[in-house]
């Protein structure tokens, strides 16, 4: 297993360990005997059941493969729907705990699962996978084609301090939360907003903190209502607890 260090665009800087080969092909032959299930059960009811099979003999071959990739379709779009839904997870990659995550720190977007997805043509199709096999073995941080692509790459969870055990805030049961919005944000985002607000904090540098709060406000929709860009962060961060907690 590979270490990554990753550089957060505050500099802050998180280690990761890359998920091994063996966890990600484990990861892959799940998802791959989820799909092969689906194809199976839907097979049996549309051509054993209802008898599709009859109606497509009667149609043109245009609208034959149409009716085909309709009723095959979820298998088509199963990663990158999963992986969007379960931020960078599949059934798969869940059983395994490993995840997809960008070498920025943030939590990867559609953009970035769509980027992965693609590139599962050349990775995963060509020469019977090995492309993709030959650069995660290569590769230093254990990227695929499509990882590199899209500036992800695959960490294991297992044995690890749980990202939410480094974000806790302490707040009393009578708190009352500010921002509902809050939930917007991952636990790898508060978890990267706590490292870079305490570095920051510390060293008394506004520009940085401002920064932070930019971002927050742009990615949440929330409006600082505080006056004060650190009280802000502070009450950001036992909201989110808060949330969190009560969920």
């Amino acid at each position: 297993m590979s270490e990554l260090s990753i550089n957060t665009t505050q500099n802050v800087k998180i280690n990761f360990i890359a998920a091994s080969v063996g966890e990600r092909l484990g990861a892959y032959f799940i998802d791959l005997a989820i799909k092969l299930s689906y194809i199976f059960v839907i097979s049996m009811l549309f051509f054993y059941v209802l008898h599709l099979d009859k109606l497509l003999d009667n149609v043109d071959s245009w609208s034959r493969i149409s009716i085909l990739l309709i009723i095959y379709f979820p298998v088509i779009i199963y990663s990158i729907t999963l992986e969007s839904v379960f931020e960078g997870q599949s059934f798969g990659k869940k059983l395994l705990k490993i995840k997809v995550v960008k070498l920025d720190g943030y939590q990867a977007s559609f953009g970035d699962y769509l980027i992965r997805w693609f590139f599962r043509i050349i990775d995963f199709s060509s020469l019977y996978g090995l492309v993709g096999l030959i650069t995660v073995i290569t590769s230093k941080k254990g990227q695929r084609l499509g990882d590199m692509a899209a500036g992800t790459a695959v960490i294991t969870l297992k044995n690890k301090i749980n990202i939410s055990h480094t974000i806790l805030e302490e707040i009393g049961t009578a708190y009352v939360p500010t921002y509902p919005l809050v939930i917007k944000l991952s636990d790898n985002d508060m978890r990267i907003i706590k490292e870079t607000f305490k570095k920051a904090d510390a060293k008394n540098d506004h520009e940085i903190i401002y920064k932070l709060v930019a971002k927050i406000e742009s990615v949440t929709g929330i409006k600082n209502q505080s006056g004060n860009n650190s009280d802000f962060i502070r009450v950001i961060l036992k909201d989110y607890n808060y949330y969190t907690q009560n969920m």
